[in-house]
């Protein structure tokens, strides 16, 4: 009798068991088995989805009724530019002055600090 044969018959046997057993809780169990961190739920990405020739054709054909009905004329109107506003030369030397004068008596209350 080889006891190294045996052994290994054992091992085998015991290997199949073990695999029976683990099966037949499976089935018997409702819970999850694995713990830890449950598994990512995959997000899909949705495609673009694609318009058909025909209806294509039938929106361009409904949107040139509705720009002849005027429904879409009043959106389309924009407002009126507003003139570029110019400053004359006159408040232009006024605000430099003041600006000096603000900055000369700025420079006066650092020497007297």
């Amino acid at each position: 009798m080889d006891i190294n044969r045996i052994l290994a018959d054992l091992r085998a046997e015991h290997g199949r068991i073990e695999r029976a057993i683990a099966a037949i809780e499976g089935l018997n169990s409702t819970g999850r088995r694995g713990v830890g961190r449950p598994p990512k739920r995959v997000i899909t990405r949705r495609g673009r989805g694609r318009m058909s020739a025909a209806a294509r054709r039938k929106l361009s054909r409904l949107l040139k009724q509705r720009w002849v009905a005027g429904k879409m004329k009043s959106r389309a109107k924009a407002k009126p530019a507003k003139p570029a506003r110019h400053m004359s030369k006159a408040a232009r030397k006024k605000i430099a002055a003041a600006q000096r004068a603000r900055w000369a008596k700025v420079k006066e209350q650092k020497k007297t600090a």
